[in-house]
């Protein structure tokens, strides 16, 4: 089965949900808002568009899903105010795949808008939001029709599982440090693929001086399979292995009864 038609984070609200879990992940879009900020700033000021296109890659369901784009319609309705300028319509598009909970971003539009009107005051708007289902390693928008690109935590995830894994990658999930060096390349060759379609489609479908900003989860090792960021799924590999095991006991052991 195909990624794009599994991988996506947990829906809802409850306290399993991804919207419940995502702490880590609004914290590295707090430490890069100086980065975006600057981005949009300087895009308006040298572009000066009537309606202004964003979207946002990978936005899962929850409190994160808003912050971003709040914060970048912020930043330009003060940068106009500023300048004496008019604020532009703002055209919002919210992309995952096809398994996101887009339902519960629905939901919350209401409430958004209404605190965008309140925040911002007159002047400000309007703002359109479309949620638009899709892989972002292939086109998601028209030709030259987006003015800022952001995406945050979701390029490391891959389009598909490398070829080759299943028999030289045995009891592991990712990489490990029992993996051998054909599967490190694998992972490697694949993520090449992968962000080289990414930005072919993204420069097809920016306007000429358009901006991005992308946060990718990395490691300070040179070590593909160190404890930055793959020791957590060595764990899980291990756990589902146990899992396994105790299953497949189960089912060989004689009755009692």
């Amino acid at each position: 089965m195909e990624v794009i038609q599994v991988l996506h984070m947990n829906g809802g609200i409850g306290e399993t949900s991804y919207a419940s879990n995502s702490l880590v992940q609004k914290k590295v879009i707090s430490l890069t808002k100086p980065i975006t900020k600057d981005a949009i700033v300087d895009l308006y000021c040298s572009t000066n568009p009537m309606t202004l296109c964003i979207a946002d890659l990978g936005c899962s369901s929850g409190p994160n899903t808003f912050l971003v784009v709040s914060e970048l319609m912020e930043t330009v309705h003060n940068t106009c105010q500023k300048l004496g300028h008019q604020t532009p319509e703002f055209q919002v598009y919210l992309n995952d795949l096809p398994g996101n909970d887009f339902n519960t971003i629905f939901k919350c539009l209401p409430s958004f808008h209404e605190k965008m009107r309140n925040q911002m005051g007159l002047g400000f708007g309007p703002c359109f939001v479309t949620g638009v289902p899709g892989s972002f390693y292939a086109r998601l928008f028209p030709t030259k029709s987006l003015h800022f690109v952001h995406s945050s935590y979701s390029l490391m995830w891959l389009s598909q599982v490398p070829d080759g894994l299943e028999s030289n990658n045995k009891g592991n999930i990712y990489m490990a440090s029992s993996s051998s060096k054909e599967v490190l390349k694998a992972y490697y060759h694949q993520f090449q693929i992968d962000f080289s379609e990414f930005l072919k489609c993204r420069s097809e479908e920016l306007v000429s001086g358009g901006r991005m900003v992308l946060t990718i989860l990395g490691r300070e090792s040179d070590d593909p399979s160190s404890k930055e960021c793959c020791y957590i799924w060595e764990l899980l590999a291990m756990a589902l292995n146990q899992m396994v095991s105790e299953e497949l006991e189960k089912q060989v052991m004689p009755a009692t009864h």
